[in-house]
């Protein structure tokens, strides 16, 4: 009877590490939530090809849309922990959600951290027909002028939305902020002078900059944009420490087992090496975090640190959900 249930024993416990040692051995859905064709959907399937190569199972690209991302990314949290349902997100549905919205999960304890795999910071950007050449100036202007410039944000809680209620609180600058049903119509707007700034994605931001149709007066980080070098960071322009970022990250549903979270983790990392990756990440604005950045503890961190941040300030502002 000992033998038998010994046997017993030894045949459970082989059980999970049989499952993680063929995993996958079925396609990998990637949960996008927000529709085709926005950043996270286009870095997505950017990645999904070469992972899959890694894997040796299909990665497919599912948008599930809704309530800010927090349906995308709830179903994820809900997900079995098997590996097989991942998510993709960023800054704003990983972190602000958090403190905007009434979610039924919890972003660190019910979502397993796998790679950040990269980051975009915001431009202090401004119509051309603004009268000021640079960041100090704008700030003169601005506090000359309280209360009549005007910021487009993506609507409540967007980005654009913090990261100018977050500019407007370190400057002492007063504005008002116009909502939008996103960043495009918002830089349509800014671009035909109907509104007077803006703190947007670098990557949305640079071609109407270069193009000469709006104004860049720092970027929002410890270091220049390769793609953007001759914009100042907010240190040398005058607003030391104003730094935000919309980074990305992958997650799997909390409680994946760690040799499932590995392999993964894996092939996230073989395909942010891949050149054609890193090449069309460049195109988009979007820098990849280097190789000690892109282990799940990493991203476990820094995505704590990031909520002990942002929360406070958000809430402070009384950012709601609309």
């Amino acid at each position: 009877m000992k033998t038998l249930l010994a046997a017993v024993a030894v045949l459970a416990g082989s059980i999970p590490a049989a499952s993680g040692q063929n995993f996958p051995s079925r396609p990998v859905t990637l949960v996008v939530p927000f529709a085709a064709g926005g950043p996270v959907d286009t870095i997505a399937r950017i990645l999904s090809v070469p992972m899959a190569k890694t894997l040796g199972q299909p990665v497919l690209v599912e948008s599930v849309t809704g309530a800010a991302g927090t349906l995308g990314v709830g179903r994820v949290a809900r997900a079995a922990p098997d590996g097989y349902t991942l998510s993709i997100g960023h800054w704003s549905t990983h972190v602000i959600s958090g403190a905007v919205y009434p979610i039924q999960y919890d972003l660190l304890k019910d979502l397993e951290p796998l790679a950040m795999i990269a980051a975009n910071p915001m431009l202090i950007v401004a119509s051309a027909s603004v009268p000021a050449g640079n960041l100090k100036e704008l700030l003169a202007w601005l506090r000359s002028n309280p209360g009549k410039a005007s910021a487009g944000t993506a609507g409540a809680g967007s980005a654009s939305h913090v990261g100018g209620v977050y500019f407007r609180d370190a400057s002492g600058a007063k504005f008002e902020f116009i909502p939008y049903r996103g960043t495009a119509p918002a830089m349509q707007d800014l671009v035909a002078g109907r509104i007077d700034l803006m703190v947007d994605q670098a990557s949305n931001s640079i071609p109407q900059v270069r193009g000469g149709r709006i104004k860049a007066y720092a970027v929002t980080a410890k270091t220049r944009l390769a793609v953007a070098p001759d914009i100042p960071t907010v240190d040398e322009a005058g607003l030391p420490g104003l730094y935000v970022s919309v980074w990305y990250g992958i997650w799997a549903p909390g409680k994946t087992p760690r040799d499932i979270v590995a392999r993964l983790n894996s092939a996230i990392v073989a395909a942010l090496a891949d050149s054609t990756v890193r090449r069309r990440l460049a195109e988009l604005g979007q820098e990849i975090p280097p190789r000690e950045q892109q282990t799940p503890e990493y991203l476990a961190a820094y995505h704590k640190a990031e909520i002990e941040k942002w929360w406070p300030l958000v809430k402070a502002a009384g950012i709601r959900g609309e």
